[in-house]
């Protein structure tokens, strides 16, 4: 979705301040925090309180376009934050100090990976402690306060600790304006003693955020362009590949112009599904190698020209470096510089101003597209089965597949689930996410948590392995509590799928569940939910 990735780019005003009652809160730093997240699209914050950011968390209900969200444990308001920045464009948690800081850390990593601006907020010691020698609560027992920081300075692109008031108003405005700018998760650390204390700086609303647009250096857009358009106008059947960083470099716009224009066939690396529309007609599926959808990777890797736009070639996206690709006949397109082929590689030039640009000079050829549908073979549909025959994996996503619309979004776990989801068709305007390259399992139950939060024109469809559940399953809680229409379909394997195909071993088998009671359990009668339990075909 073009517009989910837009908002905190240019962060407007909130019109919530005109009903804004004056209050202690008023000219204090919590209530400048609350407000700055309110301006850049914030409407949902994911906490766990604790003793040191309590007060902060009273400044935060006090606002009142923001909402407080709490969820069982800080991994998950983490993941619940990084799924709300997928669908909103930025994300915001707040946890305690050190316990919290570090138990969040592994989410916040992974939002860094996936290049999403999360805001993540500890409360932190007493101002008064700092620079003494007291040992205080949450930590390991050492009179240093600078462990938690040392371990967010690597996963974050910036770090704030506000321990003086002074200072605290421009601390924050860098933090949040950095994240926007760099899509990339921030680390603020309030004092616990602060956010009630009026100073100068907090008197008035913050103004708000002008964040100055990044333009192409025009000589290298120019180079790029004709040594690009040279180059695909003289290929006899190229091709396009989009790729993950799309979303950062807010391009899908200009993707589709250049598509347009082009006549290419369009197809997706696994880790930018859902950035590339599907129901265009030139769509090809999915280039993951020798595992690509039927016929793609023929087309792909025969073309004389690719063009691969804002792509990350590890080794999972490339099948452990397999791919059938040769550097002379590519075109890299990343979110600021152009590589093209063996030739000039040309820096500051933003993917979106390219593509617009080529788009202007490019040659329609539909000659890829036509090999395509040449030898392309419809897929087999699944044969009516008898009843009470065992469910066949095919046969439930062929089920999940009817439910997809454009009002719709999945959310794909880590595991057997990524190899799945990737053979759905998604219609127009139908959301997709997964975290391809962190990788970490348990991180959908708190994505769909957040991203449902977010789009709540969507309703979310979860596909999760049982291992994977079992790690976070503690904020189905959170979804019933906030009244969430998410279908979770939780795929019981007993055990590790994934790995057991990497390697099998006992370590793969893990305690089976009764799942729907464990859900029912958690309902205990309160809120809207529904839980069925099928292992055979059932017909109505």
């Amino acid at each position: 979705m073009e517009s989910a990735t837009q908002v905190g780019a240019a962060a407007q005003p909130s019109s919530a301040s005109a009903s804004v009652i004056p209050s202690a809160f008023d000219g204090t730093l919590g209530r400048h925090l609350a407000r700055r997240l309110a301006e850049t699209g914030v409407r949902d914050v994911f906490s766990v309180p604790g003793d040191f950011n309590l007060t902060l968390l009273d400044h935060l209900i006090a606002e009142p376009s923001l909402n407080l969200v709490g969820c069982c444990n800080e991994l998950n308001a983490g993941y619940a934050a990084d799924g709300y920045a997928r669908a909103k464009g930025v994300g915001a948690c707040v946890v305690t100090f050190t316990v919290g800081g570090l138990s969040v850390l592994n989410a916040i990593a992974g939002a860094y990976s996936e290049n999403l601006p999360v805001i993540c907020i500890v409360g932190g010691p007493n101002s008064n402690d700092y620079g003494t020698n007291r040992i205080l609560h949450h930590t390991i027992g050492l009179p240093d306060f600078t462990q938690e920081l040392r371990c967010f300075q690597a996963i974050t692109c910036f770090q704030a600790v506000v321990n003086n008031l002074d200072d605290a108003h421009e601390l924050i405005d860098t933090a949040i304006s950095t994240a926007l700018k760099e899509s990339k998760p921030v680390y603020i650390s309030i004092s616990c003693n602060l956010p009630g204390i009026p100073h100068p700086t907090f008197a008035r609303d913050p103004v708000p955020f002008f964040l100055a647009p990044k333009v192409s250096n025009q000589e290298g857009l120019e180079a790029a362009v004709e040594a690009t358009a040279a180059l695909l106008n003289n290929a006899v059947k190229p091709v396009i590949v989009g790729g993950p960083k799309l979303r950062v470099a807010k391009a899908q716009k200009a993707f589709l112009e250049f598509a347009e224009a082009s006549g290419y066939p369009i197809a997706v690396m696994p880790s930018g599904k859902g950035l590339v529309p599907e129901h265009h007609p030139h769509f090809i599926g999915t280039y993951w190698g020798a595992v690509s959808s039927s016929f793609c990777g023929e087309i792909v890797e025969s073309a004389d020209a690719y063009v691969f736009v804002g792509p990350i070639f590890n080794d999972y996206s490339s099948v452990g470096y397999s791919l059938l690709i040769k550097k002379e006949k590519a075109i890299i397109v990343q979110p600021n510089r152009v590589t093209i082929g063996n030739g000039p590689s040309l820096g500051w030039v933003f993917m979106a101003d390219f593509l617009t640009a080529l788009a202007k000079k490019v040659k329609t050829n539909t000659a890829a597209v036509e090999n395509y549908r040449r030898i392309y073979v419809p897929p087999g549909i699944p044969l009516r089965r008898e009843k009470d025959e065992p469910l066949r994996v095919n046969v439930l996503f062929k089920h999940i597949q009817e439910l997809l619309s454009g009002d719709t979004a999945v959310i794909a776990e880590t595991g057997d689930s990524w190899f799945n989801c990737q053979k759905l068709h998604l219609p127009e305007n139908c959301g997709y996410e997964f975290q391809m390259q962190y990788g970490s399992i348990g991180w959908s139950v708190g994505a769909t948590l957040g991203y449902a939060q977010a789009a709540t024109d969507k309703r979310v469809i979860a596909c999760i392995g049982d291992g994977s559940f079992q790690v976070t399953a503690q904020d189905i809680s959170t979804m019933i509590r906030c009244g969430q229409k998410t279908i979770i379909f939780l795929i019981n394997n007993g055990g590790y799928t994934i790995e057991v195909e990497i390697h099998d071993g006992p370590y793969n088998v893990i305690k089976n569940w009764d799942y729907t009671r464990f859900v029912d359990a958690i309902h205990n009668g309160q809120g809207k939910c529904w839980t069925a339990k099928l292992s055979h075909l059932e017909f109505h």
